[in-house]
């Protein structure tokens, strides 16, 4: 074992990696492995216990205490590394295993050298927890009167929810989808997260007292009136829905498709739910492109590999980012820099600063893109920059399924919000005040809804956030 003076002059990084190609290719499973504990321990060596640690004060939305779990691990003080993870993060089972870990990117060990292997140590931490029985329902010894629903099951409704319900509050969580997660069960791929950690947490919120009604959608299986005379406060968290769309020549051709219901159907497949025979998307055997270089459109292209497509493309408007950090985004900030992942080893090819001109097809039915490479260009010397088509670069290639994958632009409109009247902001999301509070006494909103498309472990901080701005609200 290695010791923690100035391990991290001597201890070099370590990460998991992933199973050989040709083995996880063939399956669903997830495709990263975990380090041993003993590799873990020294892992924990390399935190510099930092005066300041910006891991915690400016990377984690949570606030994870990060020196203070890695000094824990170090001297082998699993139960209580568990507390103190616990104690800011409600679901270190996920972010352990989706999360980019904004922590490292602002680790002060990776100014100069590798960032110390947080995401790793925490999830090492809440399984050994779930491994020894430490993780066990705990629910509250009295309950409070005051009843709260909070709609949508994703992880900003899931962490609102338990924190309120170990404060005592009675919570009832809705959503339109068959099984609790939101995201966590239905939008992200089993390779990166597979179900049965989202089933095993939700069976410790049931067992909590938390209880869970799914095939209902708010707002028209139930009305708000309803919600509203039966609960004391609400909580919406129902994510940021409506996906950015493409409009150019030949989108309503049949074959394009966006990459949320691509990715929602094979979440349904593999865990044995229905899926529409007449709405079924399917890449065996054919060319497909993905239009998006986000993880969304990584999740497409692992997906579409699996399905066994005959070639896989993955296209971005943006233009290809550096090998290492660069200068515009200096540590501690999230950096700019080109991210290859598992998919692309396993046979995706990206393609960077591809703009799409037009969709082609025959008797209404997609054969191929037509798209050019472009340029990004500031029309003033402080302006923004934007693309510009690069001139003689114009090029075709045949396509039966296109995914988009290039974000999404709020919650979008009809439902539930609309009903209640909410407020929105110049970008289409839920407006909420400091502590959460919607333009509607009693309602809060929390999660993409409220933030606009961001990461899970963000979703979850606003819940949790939403769920302090509730308390004190049915406290007044």
């Amino acid at each position: 074992m290695e010791t923690k003076l100035r391990g991290f002059l001597t201890i070099p990084r370590v990460d998991p990696g992933y199973r050989p190609v040709e083995e996880r290719i063939r399956d669903s499973q997830a495709v990263e492995r975990q380090l041993s504990h003993a590799e873990i321990h020294n892992q924990a060596a390399r935190c510099m216990d930092c005066g300041t640690p910006f891991c915690h004060a400016h990377g984690c939305p949570l606030g994870n205490i990060v020196p203070e779990l890695n000094d824990a691990v170090y001297h082998g003080q699993w139960d209580q590394a568990l507390r103190l993870l616990m104690s800011t993060n409600p679901f270190p089972e996920f972010t352990g295993r989706v999360c980019p870990a904004p922590c490292e990117a602002s680790c002060v060990a990776g100014i100069d050298g590798d960032p110390v292997a947080i995401r790793q140590i925490e999830q090492t931490i809440v399984e050994m927890g779930f491994e020894r029985g430490s993780i066990a329902p705990t629910p509250p010894e009295k309950r409070r009167p005051e009843r709260v629903a909070v709609v949508g099951s994703g992880p900003g409704g899931l962490a609102a929810a338990d924190l309120l319900n170990r404060y005592g509050y009675r919570v009832t969580v809705y959503d339109s989808a068959g099984r609790p997660g939101g995201i966590l069960r239905y939008g992200i791929p089993d390779f990166k997260l597979e179900k049965w950690v989202v089933e095993r947490r939700i069976q410790l919120m049931k067992q909590e007292g938390i209880a869970f009604e799914m095939n209902v959608a708010a707002g028209e299986d139930i009305s708000p009136r309803y919600l509203q005379s039966r609960f004391d406060a609400l909580c919406l968290t129902c994510g940021s829905r409506e996906a950015r769309d493409l409009d150019v020549p030949g989108r309503d051709l049949s074959g394009i498709h966006s990459a949320m219901d691509y990715l929602v159907q094979q979440n349904l497949r593999i865990a044995g739910e229905p899926v529409d025979p007449f709405q079924e998307i399917q890449a065996r055997g054919k060319r497909v492109v993905v239009i998006g270089g986000g993880d969304t459109g990584s999740d497409c292209v692992g997906t579409a590999l699996r399905q066994g497509a005959e070639r896989v493309d993955q296209w971005e408007i943006l233009p290809q980012p550096p090998e290492k950090r660069d200068p515009s985004t200096p540590w501690p900030l999230w950096p700019l820099k080109r991210r290859i992942t598992h998919a692309h080893e396993e046979g995706g090819r990206v393609r960077w600063s591809v703009m799409t001109r037009a969709f082609l097809g025959k008797e209404g039915r997609l054969t191929g893109i037509r798209a050019s490479e472009v340029d990004w260009v500031s029309e003033t010397p402080e302006g923004p920059a934007v693309p510009r088509e690069r001139p003689g670069t114009e090029f075709e290639v045949q396509a039966d399924l296109v995914l988009l994958a290039m974000g999404f632009v709020g919650p979008g409109k009809g439902g539930l919000l609309d009903t209640l009247e909410l407020e929105r902001d110049e970008r289409g999301n839920v407006r909420v005040r400091g502590d959460n509070t919607t333009s509607r006494a009693g309602v809060f909103a929390a999660g993409d809804m409220a933030l606009g498309p961001s990461l899970v472990v963000r979703a979850m901080a606003d819940g949790r956030k939403a769920a302090r701005g509730l308390m004190a609200y049915l406290s007044e």
